[in-house]
């Protein structure tokens, strides 16, 4: 049975879903994974997707359906279940029965010409699917575009002293680990390290690469048959920079543990960004963590006011140069003061108020800014909750070693508190059922969805555990 044309409904639901994707996850991987996805129908409880290659068809079942299911279950809960077939001349694949569909590699008939290992990638735009193209650099995330303060002033120093030492053929930390929560500037110093080496020494080999285009140059040299001509590449880099590590997982992250010793081993430049320290990633095979945690590690700590005052005032300047606006110094001390979350926060504080004045003609004051920006200072009043505050609580809570709520372990002393820790993650937590099933050792997000559904079941026969719960919630929000 061949299938049929999406309804209007089913596009503009589909269009949506796209739109959502593509904010989560990002420019770079949304182009990467779900721009060729087509939409071929809704049936029953079935969402059929198309995409171009059979590769793209078995990475995006494999490791992103959780996601774009919860995209489209926004809009359509009743759909529960997700296939990507394979379009052939513009035409999807009969589907034989609404099961998801096994991809099955085929050998190739020869072997494909691997590319030239690259220079430092400034934009990629013209090489993707090439193999062994890096992730494209941010030319605005410059050593002299960072501004500094007390939360990141250490790490800025070691970033300017890697790019040095890199340049002069020396070595003097490796690898270098920053960490951080989102929006404080690991990815902009990471692409000023690049772009400092490749000014002063356009010979060096420099490859800057997010966790998700790793995984996807392993699979495709796999798909290609050339992974040793992949990790001979990896191995001939001067600097490597991989970023967003804890995305990293799977045979990939143990092909990342190999080339990294074999870095090391080399005296060459590795450089790790990630948003918790090594020892909790917990994806990462214990001899990852330990070579990372052997090296010197860097966090970027929350920005103080003091901070967040430079930021806003550099963003100020530069609309001021750019659309002759001016912003008064009470309008930026009052965003530096209730824009507490991150650097991206107050970036946007600055873009919305010089929107606002742009299509209204108000002068920036405190009382637009108050209703222009109500939302993030709202989404503030709350401490922002990690889940790693959670796993320490229930922890210490309940008595159990936070390594076996990770585990796999099924007695009833372990899975009630690691079910009412997965509940909490995601009460208390942004993050979606597949990161919150991720960080649970690697957990399916039906294991997470059941574990909700579970507590809220007991919490409704056992007033005991309502209390209990919010006793937790206290503690953790504290």
């Amino acid at each position: 049975m061949t299938t049929s044309t999406p309804s209007e409904a089913e596009r503009d639901l589909w269009t949506r879903a796209r739109a959502r994707l593509k904010v989560a996850v990002g420019e770079d991987v949304f182009t990467s994974w779900f721009a060729r996805l087509d939409l071929e129908e809704m049936v029953d409880d079935l969402c059929l997707l198309s995409a171009p290659t059979r590769f793209l068809c078995s990475w995006v079942q494999s490791n992103y359906a959780d996601r774009i299911l919860e995209a489209i279950q926004l809009d359509a809960p009743q759909i529960g279940r997700l296939q990507v077939t394979l379009r052939v001349n513009g035409q999807a694949r009969p589907r034989i029965a609404p099961q998801p569909e096994i991809f099955v590699q085929e050998a190739p008939v020869a072997v494909a010409t691997i590319p030239a290992m690259p220079r430092l990638v400034r934009d990629n735009s013209a090489q993707k699917g090439d193999a062994l193209s890096g992730s494209a650099i941010d030319q605005r995330m410059t050593f002299d575009s960072f501004v500094a303060g007390g939360p990141n002033e250490i790490a800025l120093g070691v970033a300017r002293q890697v790019a040095n030492a890199a340049v002069n053929d020396s070595v003097s930390f490796n690898p270098v680990y920053i960490h951080a929560t989102v929006g404080l500037g690991k990815s902009h110093l990471l692409n000023a390290i690049a772009h400092a080496t490749a000014q002063a020494d356009p010979s060096k080999n420099i490859v800057y690469l997010t966790a998700d285009h790793f995984m996807y140059h392993f699979i495709t040299a796999v798909q290609r048959q050339s992974a040793l001509t992949f990790k001979e590449w990896l191995r001939k880099v001067d600097l490597l920079l991989i970023d967003d590590m804890q995305f990293l997982q799977g045979k990939s992250a143990t092909e990342f543990g190999h080339t990294l010793g074999t870095l090391l081993t080399g005296a060459k430049q590795v450089v790790v960004a990630g948003d918790a320290p090594p020892r909790d990633l917990e994806m990462l095979d214990e001899r990852v963590r330990s070579r990372l945690s052997g090296g010197l590690v860097v966090p970027i700590t929350a920005f103080d006011v003091e901070l967040r005052r430079a930021i806003v005032q550099r963003r100020a300047d530069q609309a001021a140069t750019r659309y002759g606006m001016h912003f008064p110094a009470p309008v930026i001390d009052y965003i530096s003061r209730v824009v507490v979350s991150h650097g991206r926060d107050l970036d946007g504080a600055v873009n919305r108020l010089v929107a606002a004045n742009q299509l209204t003609g108000e002068m920036i004051t405190i009382p637009l800014a108050e209703k222009t920006l109500g939302d993030l200072i709202r989404s503030q009043e709350a401490r922002r909750v990690r889940i790693e505050d959670i796993l320490r609580i229930v922890s210490r809570h309940y008595k159990v070693p936070r390594n076996e709520l990770l585990s796999a372990r099924r007695s009833r002393d372990v899975v009630r508190p690691r079910q009412i820790a997965m509940f909490l993650a995601k009460a208390l937590t942004s993050r979606s059922l597949p990161e919150i099933g991720r960080r649970f050792g690697g957990r399916d997000h039906t294991t997470v969805l059941h574990s909700v559904r579970k507590v809220e079941q007991m919490m409704k026969d056992d007033g005991e555990l309502c209390q209990e719960i919010e006793l937790l919630k206290r503690m953790i929000e504290e």
